[in-house]
């Protein structure tokens, strides 16, 4: 009998046994649409200057490229969603120590998972911490979480604490073809290695060292991470001397006044880590994950930032930037020592402005954008024609022109010729600007 169901299954599927039918993998088949992002379809432009610089002694030429589709966020990673990934860090960090020496047994622990002093636990995430106990005086809640506040009378969180530790896939060493894996012999070649990062914390600090280790199977091809997430508000001051900056040094981020305005003071490793961490929240709901989130390449940039216009000089398609009534169209530096009459004088809320076709807010002006891209002033002559990318994470031992990435987009501070599209700048991949902020993409199943 279940031979003869098994059959007749088969002949209703019209898929006989002994041919070749196929085999399906678990996941999803297509895209849900990411909360906040905009789909950008597929298609080719000119990347490249629209005109030639007189700033630069030499740069790119103009090429004709195209790109896959993508998503990408409808506006620049605001304070308030950076803020969600700097709680999740602080309390990850309080749970631990909550848990402390219990463990599993602890109430705010469920299951093995996460190691710790040699014994798993995994955090409970829907037991509240106990903030207000804080404050009280020999409370075991207080004694726990004592270590994450200074002790000098006003008890401020440590925030640099606040540490996200993760691991990635080093590509530049998985597609070298130095390493390229031999499937007649099933393994890497002989004396293969990998020149990778190793971070770990000592006395409260931080530290790191470029390595190299044998490559004998893919998880020796992961690079870890330990990166400080909070931001840098020091760079409101910083940045500009002689320039009273100190109440956005000390609210910018804080502040509830400015959440909708665009993180900034955040290095592209922060931005990085903060894609690796978005990835994770979606999956950690039970959600299949296609393709994770991460940077735009420069040319995934520049061809979202044209609307669909080829040669779109500013995201709004003209060539000023006034429109025919005399309104600027970004947040800029428009004239020399008037930063008011965009309407703002350093950055602003989000999405102020008209989108582009695309529907994509601020793509010029407010705060200028970290890419996944090196810089190089030759890198038109080197990429391909087809999603082109000029790829290279640099180790700590790097020199600092290595360590450079591409920033696009123009910011408050900026005229308008670093507004547009092909206008490409950069800055150091662990230097933080009052004027350098982000957006997140995350790739699309298929076509």
């Amino acid at each position: 009998m279940p031979i003869i169901m098994l059959a007749l299954g088969l002949s209703a599927c019209n898929k006989p046994a002994g041919e070749l039918i196929g085999a399906y993998t678990s996941g999803p088949t297509k895209d849900v649409d990411p909360l906040g992002m905009v789909f950008i379809r597929k298609g080719s432009f000119l990347m490249g200057p629209n005109e030639q610089s007189n700033i630069f002694s030499q740069q790119d030429n103009n090429v004709m490229v195209s790109v896959n589709a993508f998503w990408m966020d409808a506006t620049e990673i605001t304070n308030s969603e950076y803020r969600q990934f700097v709680n999740w860090v602080r309390d990850s960090i309080a749970y631990m120590h909550l848990i402390g020496d219990e463990g599993s047994a602890s109430e705010y622990a469920i299951h093995p998972k996460y190691e710790r002093d040699g014994q798993e636990v995994q955090i409970d995430w829907s037991k509240k911490i106990p903030w207000e106990k804080r404050l009280i005086p020999d409370d075991p809640i207080a004694e726990a979480l004592a270590p994450m506040f200074y002790d000098d009378g006003y008890g401020d969180l440590r925030t640099n604490i606040l540490r996200y530790n993760y691991s990635w896939v080093n590509m530049d060493e998985a597609t070298a073809a130095r390493n390229r894996f031999d499937v007649a012999t099933g393994r890497y070649p002989d004396g293969a290695t990998v020149r990778v990062d190793s971070f770990w914390v000592e006395n409260e600090g931080i530290y790191s060292k470029t390595i190299t280790r044998p490559l004998r199977e893919p998880k020796d091809l992961k690079t870890n991470s330990i990166i400080c997430v909070y931001p840098d508000t020091a760079v409101w001051v910083r940045d500009f001397e002689y320039s009273f900056n100190d109440p956005l040094l000390y609210g910018y981020f804080s502040m509830p006044g400015y959440s909708d305005y665009p993180v900034v003071g955040v290095t592209w490793e922060q931005a990085h880590a903060f894609c690796h961490w978005r990835t994770n929240l979606l999956r950690n709901e039970g959600k299949q994950v296609a393709h994770q989130y991460r940077l735009p390449t420069e040319a995934e940039w520049e061809y979202a930032a044209r609307g669909g216009r080829r040669a779109a000089m500013y995201p709004w398609g003209d060539k000023y930037a006034r429109d025919s009534e005399g309104c600027f169209m970004a947040n800029f530096k428009p004239y020399r020592g008037s930063y008011h009459n965009d309407t703002g004088a350093a950055t602003m809320a989000v999405g102020k402005f008209k989108p582009n076709d695309f529907g994509l807010y601020d793509m010029a002006g407010n705060v200028a954008e970290w890419t996944a891209s090196s810089h190089s002033n030759t890198s038109n002559l080197q990429i391909h024609d087809m999603n082109p990318e000029f790829p290279y994470v640099a180790r700590k031992d790097d020199p600092a022109i290595l360590k450079r990435k591409v920033v696009k987009g123009g910011s408050w501070k900026d005229i308008s010729y670093y507004l547009q599209c092909g206008t490409r700048t950069y800055e150091y991949q662990n230097e933080a600007r009052s004027f350098i902020g982000f957006r997140c993409v995350r790739s699309v199943i298929g076509e």
